[in-house]
């Protein structure tokens, strides 16, 4: 797809759409069940960066007349979607308020919040799928609040997840 991004025959409007519906679904398929850390984010937001920057171009600069990449402010500004971090959080949300509808007896509630069995390993556990809902939640300001009692009423759980998406991540 590297050299169908970077062509000049192609418009910037069908790059971005080639991005929407051939790159990003390959990229997101799953994504709803991800136990993502910070290095994984970090990994995410420059791949979508090195995209854009693929799509946009570089640019002249006015000043010294030379050839430059864009900045990330830049790029922001080109494209105005949420980047791919708080798609995947959406998503997760959505996702969880599902299935916390589901109820108890369905076997997707039980992995979701259930806790294993056994001994754990050494060191720092790992990040369990109802962690990330919390961290989450957490950005939205609704952190310590029962997030399962919470998904039961629909339309206020469709109120913190849009307020997640509109959360601005640096």
């Amino acid at each position: 797809m590297q050299k169908l991004l970077s062509s000049r025959l192609l418009s910037k409007n069908l790059k971005i759409k080639i991005y929407r519906t051939i790159i990003l679904p390959v990229v997101l398929y799953g994504c709803e069940t991800w136990s993502l850390t910070l290095q994984e984010e970090r990994k995410l937001r420059v791949f979508e960066k090195m995209v854009f920057r693929r799509i946009f171009g570089p640019r002249r600069d006015k000043v010294m007349g030379e050839w430059r990449r864009l900045h990330n402010v830049e790029l922001n500004d080109l494209y105005s979607s949420p980047n791919i971090v708080r798609v995947i959080k959406l998503r997760r949300m959505r996702w969880a308020g599902h299935v916390a509808r589901m109820g108890e007896v369905t076997g997707v509630y039980r992995v979701l919040v259930g806790k294993p069995e056994g001994k754990r390993q050494l060191g720092r556990p790992r990040h369990r799928r109802v962690d990330n809902i919390r961290m989450d939640l957490q950005e939205v300001g609704c952190g310590y609040m029962d997030w399962i009692g919470l998904a039961q009423d629909t339309d206020r759980w469709w109120m913190l997840v849009s307020a997640e998406m509109n959360i601005r991540v640096p």
